[in-house]
């Protein structure tokens, strides 16, 4: 009786360590899940045969190899991309987010991968802006959710301007061409890519914000950003992330530019979430 009940133990020992071991395996094959918004070109755009690419595409998947995993980004409006990483749907966002303090107090954030500047996309043949008191009576179309809408929002009464927002930069941009709106407001690379693709279409006046892009994940995700941190630091050091700028947007990224710059600490410096301790970059 005592053999029986030995060989039952270590028969129910090995289901719990092969089903513990199966686990771990379906774990480890999980995919990462994350989400771009496709009408953003150059950063996420979708590609003729199906799927997406850009520079936010890139960069999530060398991330995704580099921690051994594959990927699966989708395609979304921006203004759901974190609703869907707080509901657990992303594991985090390739998709260009530029961190504010306000932003900086739900989300959590690894440093800067490139810095981010607001440029204005008019017509051809309409004045260039030269200055904010140029918007004095005109209509802005923004990406509804971004951080260009905050800028609209805040800065409309002083400077006497309307504002449209639009589900996506693409009809925001299309709201220019067909003559609703007089400007578009978004990041500097992604205008410089839509003029280039559209000769009607013309940049101009560029606000300076000091602000950077960086990867988000959830507010109690701290070990996912510190490995996902580490891979960034990496990538900056082995010259990968100036090459995808040089890429995609046709930029060799100078001094003191966050593509460029690893942090000391993780995350953005002066941003709730930052912290300080040094890290030593571990790179395979």
């Amino acid at each position: 009786m005592k053999q029986i009940k030995k060989i039952t133990y270590y028969r129910m020992l090995a289901l719990v360590m092969a089903c513990s071991a199966a686990a771990y395996g379906h774990a480890q094959a999980q995919p990462l899940r994350s989400a771009v918004d496709a009408t953003f070109a150059p950063h996420a755009m979708t590609k003729l045969g199906g799927g997406v690419q850009g520079f936010n595409v890139d960069l999530g998947e060398e991330i995704a190899k580099r921690v051994g995993k594959e990927i699966v980004i989708e395609g979304a409006e921006f203004s759901g991309l974190v609703p869907g990483l707080n509901s657990g749907r992303y594991d985090f966002l390739v998709a260009p987010v530029t961190v504010t303090p306000e932003r900086a107090k739900s989300l959590l954030f690894t440093e800067g991968y490139f810095d981010t500047d607001y440029t204005f996309l008019g017509k051809k043949d309409a004045p260039k802006v030269e200055s904010l008191e140029q918007l004095k009576g005109k209509t802005l179309a923004v990406n509804k959710g971004s951080n260009y809408e905050g800028w609209a929002r805040d800065n409309a009464q002083q400077y006497g301007f309307k504002y449209d927002v639009y589900g996506s930069n693409a009809d925001a941009v299309q709201a220019v061409q067909s003559g609703r709106a007089d400007y578009n407001l978004a990041g500097t690379t992604v205008v410089a890519w839509v003029a280039k693709q559209n000769p009607n279409l013309q940049t101009s006046y560029t606000i300076k914000t000091g602000l950077v892009w960086a990867l988000a994940f959830r507010k109690d995700d701290v070990e996912g950003r510190a490995k996902v941190s580490n891979i960034l630091k990496c990538m900056k050091l082995d010259g990968t992330v100036a090459a995808l700028a040089e890429k995609w947007f046709g930029i060799v990224p100078e001094a003191g530019n966050s593509a460029i710059t690893v942090v000391e600490g993780t995350g953005v410096p002066e941003t709730e979430g930052y912290d300080p301790t040094p890290v030593k970059p571990v790179c395979s």
